[in-house]
């Protein structure tokens, strides 16, 4: 059992008569009571960042308000405890402040000494927990960067939906290519979710065959089917307390889809072969890199599952609408990987440069990955099969004119390559190379370049 969040104040007096006394005055007030005669177990029974206070007597049966005291503060030393003494144990409750006691009232105590001792108990644990979440998000927010690198508008996005969506309770459905990190980002929604201590369990409904997936996802009793000889627990059993991350859903069979459906709208599993049913307390994030709506049209999916999963969704951009992010990421991850094999590091030419900014990437980030440890490794960087030997060592080709020149050509190649990609505005085109759109006027004016006319995904060149 856990203390519920609501509660104000935990009383704790073996005295019956004064134990009512305080309660009413509490209450009286306007706090929410817990009133118990014994300190045993209390401990267990408060959550970490329990918003309340704890009101305890020093003489006590069992355990007494000393021991509590260092329970509570083994847990949680910023929890308030206010201790009660008699007379003779003045220099026993001295004793506890030295020890991290909040207050001490000696009886007889008047109501509003309680009182005034409670409220500002309660007015500093506000500002202990305020703090405590400042510095947590302050944490997450710096964690997801690290784990989420690029500095690209729609990364930014992302970083801040999955910074919104982490909180909460809701189920998520990840849409993104192969290999544009759809794991990370769910493993980032567990980690800075209030479940970042319980399992994150990871299933790849694609790779298990059909005749094992209702037992890998919702486990069997003995006798369930032929070589069923015990009871195994469900990778949704096992990630009770936790989240499960379903990655490839659209694989799923339509049967499966039935059962997964119900269980996310009731959170209870059944296993096969068995009649009982088992509450689950689990976030499901599913992923998944087609398009669940034409899937649903096509009937390949369930449309009602389709619409329960839809409720939060999150699209990972593909790597081609990251711009300068590539980059970013492919120094990072050489940079990983010359540290992973103690050689030096490597800067990008500007040979290297162009041809990653020329690259598609339909590998997205895994395929970037490979080729940034290839690069570390001092091997031919070779994107496509016309790529020209670019390793670290390679030479690079010079262009012809001045420095101011070869800048000038430089830029007009990557501006012109990025044109023949599909865009649906200019505002699309600008992200992608990373700067402002009044700057990509003027650099597509300069250089005789026009957006309308290059770009097959073009719309209204204002937007």
């Amino acid at each position: 059992m856990t203390i519920d969040n609501q509660i104000e104040v935990v009383l704790i007096d073996d005295d019956p008569h004064l134990r009512q006394a305080l309660s009413q005055t509490l209450d009286l007030a306007g706090l929410k009571i817990l009133p118990l005669g014994e300190a045993n177990g209390l401990a267990g029974q408060l959550p970490r960042d329990w918003p309340g206070v704890v009101v305890s007597d020093i003489r006590m049966p069992g355990m007494d308000g000393l021991e509590l005291l260092g329970q509570l503060h083994s847990q949680d030393p910023e929890l308030p405890v206010l201790l009660i003494t008699g007379h003779g144990d003045v220099p026993l409750a001295v004793q506890a402040m030295r020890a991290g006691a909040y207050d001490f009232l000696e009886k007889p105590f008047a109501s509003d000494q309680l009182l005034d001792s409670v409220r500002r108990a309660l007015a500093l644990r506000r500002l202990v927990l305020d703090n405590r979440s400042l510095r947590l998000a302050l944490s997450d927010r710096h964690e997801l960067s690290a784990r989420l690198v690029g500095q690209s508008a729609p990364m930014l996005r992302l970083r801040e939906q999955i910074g919104a969506l982490a909180a909460t309770r809701a189920d998520v459905l990840i849409l993104g290519e192969t290999g544009a990190g759809k794991e990370v980002v769910a493993r980032a929604l567990h980690d800075l979710s209030g479940r970042r201590n319980g399992p994150f369990v990871a299933i790849n409904a694609g790779a298990l065959a059909e005749s094992v997936v209702e037992s890998e996802l919702f486990g069997h009793e003995p006798g369930a089917f032929t070589g069923a000889q015990k009871r195994r627990i469900g990778k949704f059993e096992f990630a009770n307390g936790g989240t499960l991350f379903l990655d490839e859903i659209e694989s799923m069979s339509l049967d499966v889809q039935v059962k997964l459906l119900r269980l996310l709208q009731e959170r209870m599993v059944e296993r096969l072969g068995g009649n009982q049913q088992i509450p689950l307390d689990i976030r499901v994030i599913a992923a998944t890199k087609e398009d669940l709506r034409q899937a649903a049209d096509q009937g390949r999916f369930r449309a009602d599952l389709y619409y329960r999963l839809n409720v939060a969704p999150l699209r990972i951009p593909p790597l081609r609408e990251r711009g300068e992010d590539v980059l970013m990421l492919f120094q990072h991850f050489a940079d990983e990987a010359s540290a992973r094999h103690g050689l030096p590091r490597h800067e990008l030419l500007p040979a290297h440069r162009a041809l990653l900014l020329r690259h598609d990437w339909p590998g997205n980030v895994r395929e970037l990955q490979n080729a940034a440890e290839r690069f570390a490794l001092g091997l031919e960087l070779a994107l496509d099969n016309s790529a020209p030997d670019t390793g670290p060592g390679a030479p690079v080709e010079i262009i012809s004119g001045g420095l101011s020149e070869q800048v000038e050509n430089f830029e007009k190649t990557l501006i012109a390559a990025e044109l023949a990609r599909p865009h649906g505005s200019v505002r699309s085109l600008a992200e992608a190379l990373g700067i402002p759109r009044k700057t990509l006027h003027d650099k597509l004016r300069k250089h005789g370049l026009t957006f309308g006319d290059s770009n097959p995904g073009s719309a209204d060149e204002s937007d």
